[in-house]
């Protein structure tokens, strides 16, 4: 019988799909409604120190290939989200699933005044945002192009949170292995690997005008995919540790190809853009049947093979 059990950075989970930072994590009856559909952990709508109002609409487009979208990190802020946090944490422990709180700042201050504020909060994992595509505008260069930036974040963030700790890196810096080395020695127990691609750009030839109100934004979805997969590999083959691997899994290969890639779990997003929270059960079902048919028992069994064939 095939057990689909993970444990990440210590977290034991009930099963190894992760719903991934976005929309769904806005509020806490959607979390939980994840986790009911058989996420193992839930990740939260990344949030700031202070509230945003994000990008005007339109913010999110569906295209033959995955998702745009330049939503703007739109959230309360964190003493509100805290709140939200702390509904959800209350319905998923008789679940068993994992609330994994996701924060952004635009500098290392704003990165460490968001989680003293989460923290009473008790999320079971913390991730940190630095490498969202969206804001670059309004941030500058993300903390997730450059070894040290990123390094100096991770650090200040470990000096006040002491729980278990991921950092969610992005596709498009060339320096990415070194980026992720980079935020385990500041501290981190783990890696989110990737964040969405570019910021790319669609054309509504009607309109002769670019389709999103930020003209720009993160593409995701099976476009994502193989890129998503070879960053997985990569940190895991010059690392070996714990990575949630994350962009474009939309079925049970894609799942246990992240695992072989080196994953320990496999975060869902774009994914449930078509399906809702039912793409949480047809992923694993579709798990069980290829990991049956490979004649495996365990998902560790699978994780990281790809670096020995």
């Amino acid at each position: 019988m095939t057990d689909l059990r993970a444990t990440l950075c210590g977290v034991a989970l009930p099963g190894p799909l992760v719903l991934a930072s976005g929309i769904w994590g806005s509020s806490a009856a959607t979390l939980v409604r994840a986790a009911r559909a058989g996420a193992g952990a839930v990740t939260s709508k990344s949030c700031s120190l202070e509230p945003r109002t994000g990008h005007p609409n339109p913010t999110v487009l569906p295209w033959e290939c995955g998702l745009i979208n330049a939503v703007g990190l739109t959230n309360p802020g964190a003493h509100e989200e805290r709140h939200v946090l702390e509904a959800a944490r209350a319905e998923l422990r008789p679940l068993g699933a994992a609330l994994i709180a996701s924060v952004f700042g635009g500098d290392v201050a704003s990165f460490v005044g968001a989680v003293v504020a989460l923290a009473p909060a008790q999320p079971d994992l913390l991730e940190l945002n630095v490498s969202c595509p969206n804001v670059q505008a309004e941030h500058g260069r993300p903390f997730a192009y450059d070894p040290a930036a990123t390094a100096q974040v991770t650090r200040a963030v470990r000096g006040v949170w002491s729980g278990p700790l991921l950092v969610k890196l992005s596709p498009n810096t060339p320096e990415l292995v070194a980026v992720g080395a980079a935020a385990i020695e500041a501290g981190a127990d783990g890696l989110t690997a990737v964040n969405t691609l570019g910021p790319g750009m669609l054309i509504d030839l009607s309109a002769r005008r670019p389709v999103l109100a930020n003209l720009a934004g993160g593409v995701s979805g099976p476009a994502l995919h193989p890129i998503a997969v070879r960053c997985v590999y990569d940190l895991w083959g010059a690392l070996k540790v714990p990575i949630v691997g994350t962009g474009g899994v939309s079925c049970g290969r894609d799942a246990l190809a992240m695992v072989m890639a080196g994953a320990a779990a496999v975060g869902l997003g774009s994914a449930l853009e078509r399906d809702g929270e039912a793409a949480f059960g047809r992923i694993m079902g579709e798990m069980r049947a290829l990991m049956n048919q490979l004649g495996v028992e365990t998902l560790s069994e699978l994780q990281g093979v790809a670096h020995h064939g």
